[in-house]
């Protein structure tokens, strides 16, 4: 008789993780929510640019299945709007009006536009006839879609995330790693850079920093500008971690015998200590993500962050400043609303990659 297949400490993370639902469910959200963002341009019916002058901060409009007779329909409808402005308010006033039946068409060519900036296409998710509108979202006080400015910013705000907590990964764990391994005045100096970062408020170095990029700066320079200043302040947490798994790490037999056969420092780092709490620490970078994004919508709320013509999360929601347009327009704040729900998300994953890190221990199993 055959002795059974013992599982690997991977087999056994993905197990435990898998058994997590929750966080396994945002992992599996945030997952659609990338490829969404990555595909936006063919999901979106319009650009971000395209205005409707006749939808002017235009509520969200409705999907229908059943007109007005009470006849089912199986391709999905929108109904038009009558517009007119109110007497007392002078404000655009709109409502439905059931003769204007608009078919969605999926898979149906629309605006022409760039798939990833060189691929021309046509053909978007889900469109109307050329002389017909669609708004899921709503409007802006311009006529633009909200829904396709939404799934556009998408793009920046999910990407300033992950590039920046790629980006305090390597500083983590560089300069932490260094810092265990070595120690000394190279340990002490890292050690004194760290308190000071730690010691500095992080809103308002990110509003200084911000504030001092040039505004002749292009939006690309701008959205890597922004994305550095954000993973500035958030390695040395990161960094702390790695520096004391590495000072437990650096005396054990197997980084001494790499030592002995004259492994380079940084082979003794990489090749030898790192993959020994590689899945912690990448369960730490993680959590970093949902901090990324909250510091570029905090900052682009506050104008000193990305700018128009960009097109982020916290840009969206400058248009959600004032009291009156909130009160008279809040689907202004549907951005908000993604902002909260890709943090909760980020979050509840982090809590199943945590448990999942350790798949021997028995806290956290249910």
């Amino acid at each position: 008789m055959s002795d059974p297949i013992e599982a690997t400490p991977r087999q056994l993370g993905w197990r435990r993780f898998r058994r997590h639902r929750l966080g396994f469910f945002c992992a599996m959200l945030l997952l659609a929510m990338y490829i969404t963002a990555y595909l936006s341009d063919f999901v979106t019916p319009y650009a971000t640019d395209t205005r409707n002058v006749s939808a002017i901060n235009a509520p969200p409009m409705s999907i229908h299945f059943i007109d007005k007779n009470g006849q089912f329909h199986f391709r999905p409808f929108v109904y038009g709007w009558d517009r007119s402005i109110n007497p007392d308010t002078w404000a655009r006033e709109y409502r439905e009006n059931p003769e204007l039946v608009f078919p969605i068409r999926f898979f149906s060519p629309g605006e022409p536009y760039k798939l990833w900036g060189f691929i021309p296409l046509e053909t978007h998710l889900f469109t109307v006839q050329h002389d017909q509108y669609i708004h899921l979202f709503g409007t802006d006080p311009l006529g633009r879609d909200m829904f396709s400015r939404v799934i556009h910013g998408a793009r920046i705000s999910l990407s300033i995330g992950l590039i920046g907590a790629t980006l305090t990964l390597f500083f983590g764990v560089l300069l932490g790693g260094l810092s265990g391994y070595l120690g000394g005045w190279t340990d002490r100096i890292i050690q004194r850079i760290i308190e000071v970062l730690q010691s500095i408020p992080h809103l308002p170095i990110w509003m200084a920093l911000s504030a001092a990029l040039p505004v002749s700066w292009s939006p690309l320079l701008t959205y890597f500008g922004v994305t550095i200043i954000l993973s500035l302040l958030a390695w040395p947490g990161l960094a702390r971690q790695v520096r004391g798994r590495f000072l437990a790490l650096r005396e054990e037999e197997f980084v001494v015998a790499a030592r002995l056969l004259g492994a380079r420092k940084l082979r003794v780092i990489f090749r030898h200590m790192l993959p020994n709490f590689l899945s912690h620490t990448i369960t730490i970078a993680t959590l970093a993500v949902p901090a990324m994004i909250l510091g570029e919508t905090a900052l682009s709320f506050l104008g000193i962050g990305l700018r128009p013509p960009v097109v982020s999360w916290g840009v969206l929601l400058q248009q959600a400043q004032n009291y009156q347009v909130i009160v008279m327009s809040p689907w202004l704040l549907i951005p908000g609303l993604f902002v909260v729900v890709t943090v909760m998300a980020f979050n509840l994953m982090g809590d199943g990659l945590r448990d999942a890190a350790d798949p021997y221990s028995t806290q956290g199993q249910k």
